[in-house]
């Protein structure tokens, strides 16, 4: 059976009070939420970078090792090439071997100067991963103290929200698809939030714009949707909107204080 306009009327307004609810809540909470997610990501990127730098230094290490055993191979030919040139026959085999002999020590002297640079390439390292750490222990500090004060708000509100929430779907079911999209299109549209006001002072209470008497009559009947003329918000008459304002704050009550 479809609702009357009454109870679309009735739905609409309540929708908008626990929507101005559940909007308050949140801005309690402000930007904790955000923040408690970027500092997550920023201990994930931390993470990330002390596991890329532990595995840089691994690869330096395995390289000073290379090195250290080309060293240790150059030395072994070194001492091969010299015995051979004690034995000789000719000059020009001393020579040959002497040439290997100066080859072998650049290439120690090469390797040497690679162990160096690599080990000071480590000493590097270390302190990125000495600064890291502290950056790292600073934003799990600041991520746990974030994550407490969200903690306690949503404490204190998780409760009526859930309830809100609830209430929001029983509402939103009674109103007809066409409404709902007007309702939040209106709603998303203007800064205050409000896509459904009641009479004030025989203005609309969005835009303040004058309604007429016989439109204002036409609202009290409660027979059909109307909206402002000026700024688009549903009206709905002053007797309705307190009842239902009412209705929403003793079930609340209830609740909270269950």
């Amino acid at each position: 059976m479809e609702a009357t306009v009454e109870q679309k009327l009735k739905s609409l307004f309540y929708l908008q009070l626990i929507d101005n609810k559940i909007y308050r809540i949140q801005n309690v909470r402000g930007e904790l939420p955000m923040e408690v997610s970027d500092l997550e990501d920023d201990l994930a990127g931390l993470n990330v970078r002390i596991d890329n730098l532990k595995k840089e230094m691994e690869q330096l290490k395995a390289s000073i090792d290379e090195n250290k055993a080309s060293i240790k191979n150059s030395n072994t030919l070194i001492g091969k090439y010299e015995t051979q040139q004690t034995n000789v026959k000719n000059n020009r085999e001393y020579l040959a071997l002497t040439k290997e002999v100066e080859m072998q020590k650049l290439e120690i002297m090469a390797s040497e100067k690679k162990i160096k640079d690599f080990q000071g390439q480590i000493e590097y390292k270390k302190e990125q991963m000495e600064s890291t750490k502290n950056q790292l222990e600073e934003r799990k500090t600041d991520l746990e103290h974030k994550k407490d004060e969200l903690a306690n708000i949503t404490k204190e509100t998780q409760k009526e929200e859930d309830y809100l929430t609830t209430k929001r779907d029983e509402a939103s079911a009674v109103i007809d698809d066409r409404l709902r999209n007007a309702y939040n299109r209106v709603r998303l549209n203007v800064k205050n939030r409000l896509a459904v006001v009641s009479i004030d002072r025989d203005a609309c209470a969005g835009c303040f714009s004058k309604i007429p008497p016989q439109r204002q009559l036409d609202i009290r009947m409660r027979k059909k949707i109307i909206v402002c003329e000026n700024c688009g918000r549903i009206i709905v008459d002053n007797e309705l909107a307190e009842d239902v304002r009412v209705q929403l704050e003793e079930a609340i009550g209830e609740v909270t204080h269950a």
